[in-house]
């Protein structure tokens, strides 16, 4: 959840950021340039195009658990930003070493940002995450310490690892519960007349789900800086569409406790399905048939973006029409920021 794939230590190339606002003699940008340049180096280190991909992970664990968002899908949507931008920060502190020789234009070796700023900005950004799922009660705490944890672990050990993809899809499935976790009880009508459903029983298809397709996009981001390999995109694009026809297949009544979907949702979960597997697919078929790095690359940034339309599935599966319709309202959103900020 907490990174994008490139992450996975996978380099991505793009034109370098303007140099404008860095100390120095001679050719230096004017004052009022430089909070502007500052504001642009400090965006290109969160990534924050890729924000857009964050708060549909708690409103589809809030629809699964068939609870209405509320006040606590609020505070786990605020903590999931505050540790997904951590884990952005914390990543390029921890690659500033290998950014220097293989992307000096990141913001930390180009010097727009300070080692100890990144770093400082990680704890800080991981304090006011936890901050916020702890004022959504015990529980949601509990699940944001093992996000904030996997987050850690991944950047400062595990991406390089063979273990990168999976912890990468760990965090992705517990950002979803801890929606479904900070959300009130479900509704009565959603329980069920011998038993109630619990919040694991119910969000956990859909943070599986997640989860699969994050692991699938950072097995690809590894080739990004390279290209040449035809069996990630290949394998990617087989998960993908068996992660669209498992959405098509399994129903809301499946998973909230005899929940049925309104007319609404049975009419959109089509439409938002074939858009999550015509922009994931549709760019991983063409890595596969030219694995070449622009391609691997562009595979990556819609596998990101991809996320959205499938968040607004599963929450139109589990019956929440608005939701799934306030979800999928951040694709145009998302897409028109990455033509300015790169998500990887």
């Amino acid at each position: 959840m907490t990174a994008s794939p490139r992450q996975a230590g996978a380099p991505t190339t793009h034109a370098p950021a303007p140099s404008a606002g860095l100390s120095g003699a001679g050719g230096t940008a004017p004052a009022p340039d430089r909070p502007l340049a500052r504001a642009r180096a400090w965006a290109e280190l969160l990534r924050v195009s890729a924000l857009f991909t964050v708060p549909g992970d708690a409103l589809a664990g809030a629809a699964a658990r068939g609870g209405k968002p509320g006040r606590g899908t609020l505070l786990a949507v605020g903590a999931s930003l505050c540790l997904y931008e951590a884990g952005m920060a914390l990543n390029d502190w921890a690659d500033r070493e290998e950014d220097a020789v293989d992307r000096p234009h990141r913001p930390i070796p180009s010097g727009r940002v300070a080692p100890g700023a990144a770093l400082a900005a990680a704890g800080a950004l991981t304090a006011a995450g936890l901050a916020l799922a702890a004022r959504a009660g015990r529980p949601a705490l509990a699940v944001a310490s093992g996000l904030a944890a996997t987050v850690w672990a991944y950047d400062l050990r595990l991406k390089h690892t063979g273990l990168g993809p999976a912890a990468m899809a760990a965090a992705r499935a517990l950002d979803v519960l801890l929606g479904a976790t900070a959300t009130g009880p479900a509704p009565a009508k959603a329980q069920g007349h011998n038993a109630p459903v619990t919040t694991g029983s119910t969000a956990l298809p859909a943070a599986l789900v997640l989860g699969a397709h994050t692991y699938a996009v950072t097995a690809v981001s590894r080739h990004e800086a390279q290209g040449g390999s035809t069996t990630a995109p290949l394998a990617a694009l087989a998960g993908v569409t068996a992660l669209s026809a498992a959405v098509l297949r399994r129903g809301p009544s499946q998973e909230t406790g005899g929940h049925h979907p309104s007319a609404a949702s049975r009419l959109l979960l089509p439409a938002l399905t074939g858009g999550y597997l015509r922009t994931a697919g549709v760019p991983l078929l063409h890595a596969a048939l030219n694995p070449s790095p622009p391609l691997t690359q562009r595979a990556v940034g819609a596998g990101i973006r991809a996320m959205i339309p499938l968040q607004a599935a599963l929450a139109g599966r589990s019956g929440a029409p608005l939701s799934a319709l306030a979800v999928s309202g951040l694709v145009p959103l998302a897409r028109a920021l990455a033509r300015k900020v790169s998500p990887t």
